[in-house]
């Protein structure tokens, strides 16, 4: 017993280390609770209450993860959720005081957090949410690139576009930021991994799953739609994304990697 208890908290250690979570929640009494929490479990802790705080911090360190508030007094949380992920690809975990609105935790998801936890909330399952998805997020990364540390490519440039996989951040050939949610961020990976190569609707229905085995959009023909809307100059005569009837899709140009 003393072994596992000795081994979980090696663990809690190495997920914690050096990481730095930014909470973006109104309640004072949440603030200080999980800030002295988390402190006390070697994470770096900033606290604010609104939009404004978050912006603040945001610009004046890097953050490696943010516990958000759906309900806050300047902006809905969700606005928030598709500005982070227009600029970031922090992970964020969503928190809700509203049990009933499963609506918000699947558009929440669907924008592009990465878990969901419901007000009131247990401090240790916080934590361990918060390690799982830090670990998640680690190990996206390394399979992103399709290898270890040293040799993953940063990004991929295609037909003028460029997908920066540290930052999440996909950039038009003019330059301009495009957001993707997650689903849509693991699509275009995978088509990028396999230029001119034909996926089946089985492989890119795993590869764009947002939360582990939950899928809330179990139609690939629909996420394949939305990711045209935002590639193609015509998505009703794709040029990027070519369907092969039958069979699946691929993606019909060269790839660079960066």
């Amino acid at each position: 017993m003393a072994n596992a208890w000795a081994g979980e908290k090696v663990q809690q250690t190495m997920t914690s280390a050096l990481r730095k979570v930014l909470i973006v929640d109104d309640d004072a009494t949440i603030r200080a609770m999980v800030t002295e929490y988390l402190g006390e479990r070697g994470f770096q802790v900033t606290a604010v209450a609104d939009s404004r705080g978050m912006s603040e911090a945001l610009g004046s360190h890097s953050v490696d993860l943010v516990l958000l508030d759906l309900k806050l007094p300047d902006e809905d949380g969700m606005n928030l959720i598709r500005v982070l992920r227009v600029s970031s690809g922090v992970p964020i975990i969503v928190l809700s005081g509203h049990r009933r609105e499963e609506v918000d935790r699947v558009v929440g998801l669907e924008l592009g957090a990465d878990d969901y936890l419901i007000k009131p909330f247990s401090l240790g399952e916080l934590a361990a949410r918060i390690g799982a998805v830090l670990r998640r997020a680690d190990a996206s990364v390394v399979r992103a690139g399709g290898g270890s540390e040293p040799d993953r490519p940063s990004g991929y440039r295609f037909a003028g576009w460029q997908l920066e996989m540290r930052q999440r951040r996909l950039l038009s050939p003019a330059g301009e930021t495009v957001p993707l949610t997650k689903g849509e961020f693991n699509l275009l990976t995978a088509f990028l991994r396999a230029p001119r190569r034909v996926l089946s609707r089985e492989q890119l229905l795993t590869a764009s799953r947002v939360h582990d085995d939950e899928v809330f959009d179990r139609s690939i023909d629909v996420q394949i739609l939305r990711l045209r809307r935002k590639l193609e100059t015509d998505p009703s005569q794709p040029a990027l994304i070519r369907t092969e009837r039958g069979v699946g899709y691929a993606l019909a140009v060269g790839v660079d990697t960066l």
